[in-house]
């Protein structure tokens, strides 16, 4: 059975909502999985600010934050983060930007990888903030497996790329996107499965 690493990072839980799923969907077809987060670089004062930021930080303080040991032990990387700016959050960024060593050694090659998002609108960047990971996957090497249209689910969230939420006035994600979410994990631990079996 694949290794699968689940990093995500979420302020205020729609994204971590969806690396749940992804991680439930690895996990039925028998993988190892972590889920994981990128470490928080905020300051305080910004977070405390915000209260449902505040609240989903202190609800998931207990989940590990993400290492380069977590992602060297991964056969499958499945990376979320919400989008900004059509990109990804700087926490991710940060984490992203210390894997120079394992890249330069050749440790990133070969392994599955797949992202998923969420962004306040439609159009706020979900595809780019994919694509945007798509983009460090090629350049480590990997083998980028989107879900596409490869389950019914896929023709009723509308995403190819990735899980994607759109994050309306408090919204959290519901049974349709957390299906699609289960559905790339599956997929995803499937295919690296049949690569690294």
């Amino acid at each position: 059975m694949p290794n699968v690493a689940v990093i995500y990072y979420s302020a205020t839980g729609n994204v971590y909502k969806l690396a749940e799923a992804i991680a439930a969907g690895a996990r039925d077809t028998g993988a190892q999985v972590r889920l994981l987060k990128a470490a928080e670089t905020a300051p305080y004062d910004a977070i405390v600010r915000n209260q449902r930021w505040a609240d989903h930080a202190t609800a998931t303080a207990a989940i590990p934050e993400a290492t380069l040991a977590d992602i060297e032990w991964a056969d499958a990387l499945i990376f979320g983060s919400p989008s900004r700016f059509g990109s990804v959050a700087s926490q991710m960024k940060v984490l992203i930007d210390q894997t120079g060593g394992l890249w330069a050694q050749g440790k990133l090659a070969g392994k599955v990888a797949s992202g998923f998002t969420s962004a306040s609108t439609a159009h706020g960047g979900l595809e780019t903030t994919i694509t945007t990971l798509f983009n460090t996957f090629a350049c480590w090497g990997c083998i980028i497996v989107p879900p596409g249209y490869a389950d019914p689910i896929q023709m009723q969230q509308g995403n190819p790329f990735g899980a994607s939420f759109v994050a309306k006035r408090g919204a959290t994600p519901g049974e349709l996107e957390l299906t699609s979410a289960r559905f790339q994990g599956r997929r995803v631990a499937e295919i690296a499965g049949k690569l690294h079996g």
